[in-house]
């Protein structure tokens, strides 16, 4: 093949990969715009079928999270995640509860099990984490809210890592526990602490 031959081929090849790259690149772009219109409308859905409604709450899965009783797609029940906190694990490392969890699901169990209240969503953010589960700020019947007062009291951590809007009250909330060390905060040792907190600088 002649240089010049072998040049155009080169080319050629050259222009046929500069436009797979464009039409990839476009593909992705809108892909994601597709994504985040989807999500746009799931936000959307979720304001409409459950911000400032009243439910019943039906289980307690642990400190941080529980079941209502409205359907959710193919669940017969709606999984919140309460926002802004995290709550001892009750499934730790080798199986075992993580410091604190049971004393959390207890204390939840004890606040909201069959009782009524009502969930507020997060509008600035995300309806949904990333297991589907809806994120809720929860108020109990008499008026408190349910993330607020398990922070106040040291049965969770704040969760630093996702920005919310009343992050930096849960913030002072926790910070007065820790304090007082209420709760878990009155033995809790940094290396019983969530693996994410561990890695954090500052706390």
């Amino acid at each position: 093949m002649s240089r010049r031959w072998r040049a155009v081929l080169i080319g050629a090849c050259l222009v046929a990969m500069a436009l797979l790259i464009a039409l990839d690149r476009g593909l992705l772009a809108s892909r994601a715009r597709g994504t985040a219109a989807g999500g746009r409308q799931s936000a959307g859905r979720d304001s409409a079928r459950y911000h400032g409604k009243t439910f019943t709450v039906v289980h307690i899965v642990d400190g941080d999270t529980l079941d209502i009783d409205v359907a959710d797609g193919d669940a017969a029940t709606t999984r919140i995640r309460l926002l802004g906190i995290d709550a001892p694990e009750t499934r730790g490392n080798e199986g075992a509860p993580a410091f604190f969890a049971s004393e959390a699901t207890a204390f939840v169990r004890t606040l909201v099990e069959g009782a009524d209240i009502t969930v507020y969503l997060n509008e600035a953010g995300d309806s949904r984490g990333k297991y589907g589960r809806l994120l809720a700020y929860i108020e109990m019947s008499d008026g408190r809210f349910l993330n607020e007062v398990l922070i106040s009291e040291g049965y969770v951590y704040a969760d630093l890592r996702f920005r919310h809007s009343t992050y930096q009250r849960y913030r002072q909330l926790e910070s007065s526990a820790r304090a007082l060390r209420k709760g878990l905060w009155s033995e809790v040792s940094r290396e019983q602490w969530p693996a994410w907190r561990q890695r954090m600088r500052g706390n």
